[in-house]
């Protein structure tokens, strides 16, 4: 079997795992601001600590083990495992075994559990953003540094800069339509697009803009929301940079 392929397949083995472990991280972070992350199931049986605590599915062992019961918050799982399985083999199939895939497939996870959240309770956590955004620098930085490199790390970091700052003029003009998290998740989604390049980076966050256009139009037209409601934007930059990613990997 060809490298590539075999790094297809890893990926998004790599990738279901991911998602099937993110569902207790989802449960637990998805809370109104300023509210505290979830220590505790609906029924109330605390969730522990350790990496168990954080990662595996939203039910507890207690909750599992009882002769009824009652899981209300453990949806999700099967989808989040499918969407990191398509996301990452796809990244691996557009980029190719190069350096900075790497970073994306670590990355991954991250924007995932961030566009659940933001599904849930539309909001982007500090927790998730700025270790994402540093983490992204950091780890394209190392890439760079390897032979076949796809990439340029200066362009990656003038590319966070500039599509935060897009983002900060936007909520300055109309908070409603932009929240400051998408300002924050700005800089790890423009690190990710300026990484191949200026049209890589414009595209990536038009598709983002243009996908969360359609999805709302689609909901007004079923009914389902007015001229005006809130959406969640942050799965929809997520969506913008995976597929800004794709391309720039399959032209570099």
């Amino acid at each position: 079997m060809p490298l590539e392929w075999i790094a297809i397949v890893a990926a998004a083995v790599y990738g279901a795992a991911a998602g099937a472990v993110l569902p207790r991280a989802a449960y637990r972070l998805s809370v109104e601001p300023g509210a505290p992350w979830r220590d505790s199931c609906p029924r109330g049986h605390p969730l522990g600590g350790g990496v168990r605590a954080v990662l595996g599915p939203a039910v507890c062992g207690a909750c599992a083990r009882a002769e009824e019961p009652q899981r209300p918050y453990r949806g999700g799982r099967e989808a989040l495992a499918l969407v990191g399985a398509v996301v990452c083999a796809g990244l691996a199939a557009a980029v190719g075994v190069r350096p900075e895939l790497a970073v994306w497939l670590l990355c991954a996870p991250f924007a995932l559990l961030l566009a659940a959240v933001d599904l849930a309770v539309m909001r982007l956590p500090d927790l998730l953003t700025l270790p994402l955004a540093a983490g992204t620098a950091a780890l394209l930085g190392l890439a760079a540094l390897l032979p076949g490199a796809g990439g340029s790390w200066r362009r990656a970091l003038l590319g966070g800069l500039v599509l935060a700052g897009a983002f900060f003029v936007l909520f300055v003009i109309s908070p409603r339509a932009v929240a400051f998290g998408d300002v924050k998740l700005a800089l790890s989604v423009g690190v990710a697009l300026g990484w191949y390049g200026w049209a890589v980076l414009f595209a990536g966050a038009f598709l983002g803009f243009l996908s969360a256009a359609g999805y709302g139009v689609a909901l007004m037209v079923t009914g389902r929301a007015r001229r005006g409601s809130a959406l969640a934007f942050g799965p929809f930059m997520v969506l913008g940079a995976a597929a800004g990613v794709a391309l720039g990997g399959l032209a570099a």
